[in-house]
């Protein structure tokens, strides 16, 4: 049975051929809008199962993956940055505290299942010039909160607390999990 990903992000896709699947890449084209009073809780959780249904409605056949990750700040979903000046207040208020990032991963095989991981970051000092400097880089312009923990944006992680990979966007433990659930198994092609 074919194993699909339902998403166009080329750190998920690194994640989990890391752990040895075959599979191939659909996006799925939902609204991403967050609803009005939504907890970010229950938004990862949501994206990610609309996702891989969405994708599932179109491959019946197949086993499918969807993920979705969330910079949480104060309660508040920071999401992608919009422009320039968004990106760049996003990592100033990002300087120096904890935030939380939510991973929720959703498997649609025979059913529907999903998995949460929670993360929190701590940032050292930023300094303007080192988050205008950032932003040029071209990095952060796709990315949830405005990094990514996987490339430059590192030197600005002073602490984390749970799952990297769940802070790149797919957890892979939680991942492994809901795949043994359908039969795959990582490391085993």
């Amino acid at each position: 049975m074919p194993l699909i990903l339902a998403s166009q992000s080329p750190r998920r896709a690194e994640l989990l051929r890391q752990i040895g699947l075959s599979f191939r890449t659909e996006p799925a084209d939902i609204d991403e809008t967050p609803r009005p009073g939504e907890a970010p809780h229950d938004y990862v959780r949501r994206m990610a199962e609309a996702k891989a249904l969405a994708v599932k409605a179109r491959f019946p056949d197949a086993v499918v993956l969807g993920s979705d990750t969330s910079v949480i700040l104060d309660g508040e979903i920071l999401g992608k940055p919009r422009e320039r000046a968004h990106g760049i207040a996003m990592l100033l208020a990002l300087a120096g505290r904890s935030h939380q990032v939510l991973t929720a991963v959703a498997l649609a095989d025979r059913g529907l299942a999903c998995r949460l991981s929670e993360s929190r970051v701590r940032f050292g000092p930023i300094d303007r010039d080192a988050a205008t400097r950032y932003w040029d880089s071209g990095e952060p312009r796709d990315k949830a909160g405005g990094y990514a923990i996987q490339g430059l944006g590192a030197v600005f992680v002073e602490h984390i607390e749970g799952s990297y990979s769940g802070i790149m966007g797919l957890p892979l433990y939680e991942t492994a999990e809901l795949l043994g659930m359908a039969g795959l198994h990582p490391l085993e092609g």
